[in-house]
């Protein structure tokens, strides 16, 4: 696949990984490319075939908008204009709303942070307008889950099969994944 800087839209393992942990949890997870192709180009040029296309999405069905993070894909993401309005309306509505490592700029750069405690990769909290920056690994206020980065984004993962199916629900995939075996 020839380089497209500008169509990189996700980091691969906080993409990734969450949709693992999702999917092991039997949580519904619809991958959806914002370039308009069906295969999109992660920051580290690998590519991955979306399950859908922006514009076939009916945000208002969706549970919960996950953004991945990484870079110039936050930036790319923060810049599609049918992606932040969707991501504005479902946080109007009450909905949850997740994004990790550079990603949470998008929600500040949309002021749905403000008041909110939030993380985000290091450097990228100056444009978490409003928010209290935590720099926990993984954030949780309210409907509105933040992760730190790459090493975050299976914390993120269960926290988000936290979210949905409750407290401590994602224990079973934390010792089936041998997760907490790197906690020590």
């Amino acid at each position: 696949m020839p380089k497209r800087a500008n169509l990189r839209v996700f980091s691969d393992i906080e993409a990734l990984a969450p949709v693992d942990i999702l999917r092991r949890a039997g949580l519904p997870v619809e991958t959806v490319s914002v370039t308009g192709e069906e295969v999109v180009e992660s920051a580290h040029a690998v590519g991955i075939k979306a399950d859908k296309l922006l514009a076939d999405i009916d945000f208002g069905k969706a549970d919960m908008i996950v953004l991945p993070g990484g870079l110039p894909g936050s930036t790319n993401l923060d810049a599609c204009t049918p992606l932040t309005k969707a991501i504005a309306a479902h946080f109007a509505e009450g909905k949850p709303i997740a994004a990790i490592c550079a990603a949470p700029l998008v929600f500040g750069h949309l002021g749905i942070l403000k008041g909110k405690k939030a993380t985000c990769y290091p450097g990228v909290e100056g444009e978490l307008a409003g928010a209290t920056y935590t720099a926990a690994i993984v954030e949780r206020d309210g409907n509105i889950i933040t992760g730190k980065g790459p090493a975050a984004a299976f914390e993120f993962g269960y926290t988000i099969v936290d979210y949905f199916k409750g407290a401590g629900a994602s224990r079973p995939l934390r010792q089936g994944m041998i997760y907490q075996e790197l906690l020590g």
